[in-house]
C-alpha cells in the first residue's frame, strides 16, 4: 500500500493507562484509499482516551462514534444483559443535561440521528448531526461517559424497553438460531450467554437474589467504563486543529480507572458441542443449511488473510465450483462462506446455504459435495495467482470505493481501533497484503469433519423434535455425526466436477484515466 499519511510529532499514550500531562498527537501513518482526500490524525488524551480525528471538507454531516471495549462477555452471572442494559440507560440524562432524553432529543432537532449497539466485547454509541451543531453535541455526547444520571424511574422504564427489544427478536430467525448456536456450547465460556436480557434477567432474577438492579448497573459502569478502553472516532467540516480543540474539551475528564482489557481465553465449543447434527424449527417457511467448523481466529493472520482466500473459494460462483454444482442440480438457492463469531481467541468459519425443496430431500448429498470440494482445495495447494486476483478485488474496492456516510464510516473506524494497530485502523483486513501459503492451509486443515457443526433448520421437523432453546423457545434435536459416517456422504454424493476457478482476465488492475484527447481529433479528422 503506498497511499499513507502521515499526521503528528510527539509521543505516543501514556504506558499502562497513566496519565499525561498533555494531549499527545501521536506519530502514526494510516493507509488510506488512493482517492481519499480526507485528513486524519490520531491523539491520546491525558486520561488515556485514544481518538482519531477526520476532517472533511466536503461533508454535509459531522458524526462521531465511541467505542468502549466492554460486551456482554462482562455480563455479571445470573444478570444476563447487564452490558446492554447499560447502553439503553446512557441515553436518559447526565448531571450537566439533567433532562431526560435531551441528548436525543438535540440531534433529532439539528438534522442527525442517533444508536448504539453491544456485541460480546464491545458497545458502541455513535450519533450523526448537521455540521454547525458538532460542538453541542459533543458535549452532550461525552457526558455519557463522565457523569450520566441512572435514576430508579429511568432504570425501570429502561428494563421494560429491553424485554420489549428482546419481545421483538423472539420472532426472529437469525436471533433464534445464533442463540442456539451459543446454547449448545460450553457453559463455562461467556459465548454461551444470553445478551440483550429481558425482564426474567433484569428485574425478576436479581429481585429473588436480594440484588438491586440499579445499584448493580452503577457498579458495572464505576468498575468497567474506563477512558482507557475506550476509542473515538470523530468526523467534521472543520480543520483536523479545530476538532482536536473540541475533543480536548469535551471528553478530557471521562475518568480512567486504569483498568486492564478483558481477556476470554479459550474456544466456546469442547469435544461433546462437535460432530453434531441440530435439526431446528424457524419462524419462516424454508429451509437453511448452516456448516460450521472453530478455527483459528482472521484476526491473528489478518494481512495473510487466510479466511478471504477460503470464502472466495468456497463461495464461488463460477464453473465448477460447490455453488454452481448445486444450482445445477437444483439443490440451492444461494450459498454464502466466511468467517462468522469470532474474537482474537476463538472464530467460526460458516458456510450457509439456502435450499430449494428438493435440496432439502439431498442434506446429505449436500453435506457430501461440500466436503469433497474441501478436500480437493486442502490438496490442490494454494495457487499464488486466486490471491493476486483476490488481492486486486480486494484493493480495487477499498482504493476507488464511494464514500459512506459518516456515521457509518465512524463506527467502523471506531471498532478497528479496539482490534487493529493504529496503521491499519482504515483498512483493517479488508486488504490481505501478504501470501502466506501456510496460514491458508492452516484454515482449510481445520475444516474437518471431525471438526463439524451442522445446523439444519426447516418448518418440515415441526414435531420431530424433542429440545427446546430457553431463551428464544426454539425447537430443535441434536444427533451425532461421525465421521464416518460424513464419510459416507462424501462417498454416496453426485460424481459432479468440481474444480479451481479459472483465471478471470477481466479483474483491471489499472484504474487510472487515459488521455484520449489525441484520438478524438484523429476521428474527427477522419469524420470531415
Amino acid at each position: 500500500m503506498d497511499s499513507r499519511l502521515r499526521e503528528v510529532d510527539a509521543p505516543a499514550e501514556p504506558a499502562d493507562g497513566a496519565a499525561a500531562l498533555a494531549t499527545a498527537k501521536a506519530e502514526v501513518e494510516v493507509t488510506k484509499p488512493r482517492n481519499d482526500r480526507r485528513g486524519y490524525r490520531r491523539v491520546v488524551l491525558p486520561n488515556a482516551l485514544e481518538c482519531l480525528l477526520i476532517s472533511d471538507p466536503d461533508t454535509d454531516k459531522a458524526a462521531a462514534s465511541m467505542n468502549v471495549s466492554v460486551g456482554y462477555f462482562c455480563d455479571p452471572d445470573g444478570m444476563e444483559g447487564l452490558a446492554h442494559f447499560l447502553e439503553h440507560m446512557l441515553f436518559y440524562a447526565s448531571e450537566k443535561y439533567p433532562i431526560e432524553d435531551s441528548y436525543s432529543k438535540y440531534i433529532a432537532e439539528h438534522g442527525g440521528s442517533t444508536n448504539a449497539f453491544t456485541t460480546s466485547e464491545h458497545t458502541n454509541f455513535y450519533f450523526d448531526v448537521n455540521n454547525d451543531s458538532l460542538d453541542d453535541a459533543l458535549d452532550r455526547f461525552a457526558q455519557f461517559f463522565i457523569k450520566p444520571l441512572m435514576s430508579p424511574d429511568a432504570t425501570l422504564r429502561e428494563i421494560k424497553a429491553v424485554d420489549s427489544e428482546n419481545q421483538k427478536n423472539l420472532l426472529s430467525d437469525p436471533w433464534r438460531m445464533s442463540q442456539l448456536q451459543k446454547h449448545l456450547c460450553s457453559n463455562n465460556h461467556p459465548y454461551h450467554k444470553f445478551s440483550t436480557g429481558n425482564w426474567d434477567t433484569l428485574e425478576v432474577k436479581p429481585k429473588e437474589k436480594g440484588l438491586d438492579t440499579r445499584a448493580e448497573l452503577i457498579n458495572f459502569y464505576d468498575s468497567h467504563y474506563s477512558a482507557n478502553l475506550m476509542q473515538l472516532a470523530v468526523y467534521g467540516k472543520e480543520s483536523l486543529d479545530n476538532i482536536q480543540t473540541l475533543v480536548e474539551s469535551k471528553f478530557c475528564d471521562i475518568k480512567n480507572v486504569g483498568r486492564k482489557h478483558f481477556s476470554f481465553p479459550g474456544h466456546p465449543c469442547s469435544s461433546k458441542d462437535l460432530q453434531i447434527l441440530v435439526k431446528a424449527v424457524p419462524i419462516k417457511q424454508g429451509h437453511t443449511l448452516r456448516i460450521l467448523w472453530p478455527i483459528t481466529p482472521n484476526v491473528r493472520h489478518y494481512k495473510e488473510g487466510p479466511c478471504r482466500y477460503v470464502s472466495h473459494l468456497i463461495g464461488h460462483e463460477g464453473e465448477g465450483s460447490l455453488f454452481y454444482i448445486l444450482k445445477k442440480l437444483g439443490w440451492a438457492m444461494s450459498l454464502e462462506a466466511g468467517e462468522g463469531d469470532w474474537s482474537y481467541d476463538f472464530s467460526f468459519f460458516s458456510v450457509v446455504i439456502q435450499l430449494t425443496d428438493v435440496g432439502h430431500e439431498h442434506m446429505e448429498d449436500v453435506v457430501g459435495l461440500l466436503f469433497r470440494y474441501i478436500t480437493l482445495l486442502q490438496t490442490s495447494g494454494t495457487p499464488k495467482w486466486i490471491f493476486d486476483e483476490l488481492l486486486a478485488i480486494c484493493e480495487m474496492g477499498f482504493h476507488y470505493r464511494d464514500k459512506s456516510p459518516p456515521s457509518n464510516y465512524v463506527v467502523n473506524i471506531s471498532s478497528n481501533m479496539q482490534i487493529f494497530p493504529p496503521e491499519d485502523w482504515l483498512i483493517a483486513s479488508s486488504v490481505p497484503s501478504k501470501f502466506s501459503p501456510d496460514a491458508i492451509q492452516k484454515v482449510l486443515n481445520e475444516l474437518t469433519t471431525e471438526n463439524v457443526r451442522i445446523f439444519w433448520e426447516s418448518k418440515l421437523f415441526e414435531g420431530h423434535t424433542d429440545l427446546t432453546e430457553p431463551w428464544y423457545g426454539t425447537s430443535y434435536c441434536v444427533e451425532a455425526v461421525p465421521p464416518s459416517i460424513m464419510q459416507k456422504w462424501v462417498e454416496n454424493a453426485p460424481n459432479e466436477d468440481l474444480h479451481l476457478p479459472k483465471p478471470n482476465i477481466f479483474i483491471p488492475t489499472d484504474l487510472s484515466l487515459k488521455n484520449v484527447e489525441e484520438k478524438v481529433f484523429i476521428f474527427s479528422q477522419l469524420c470531415t
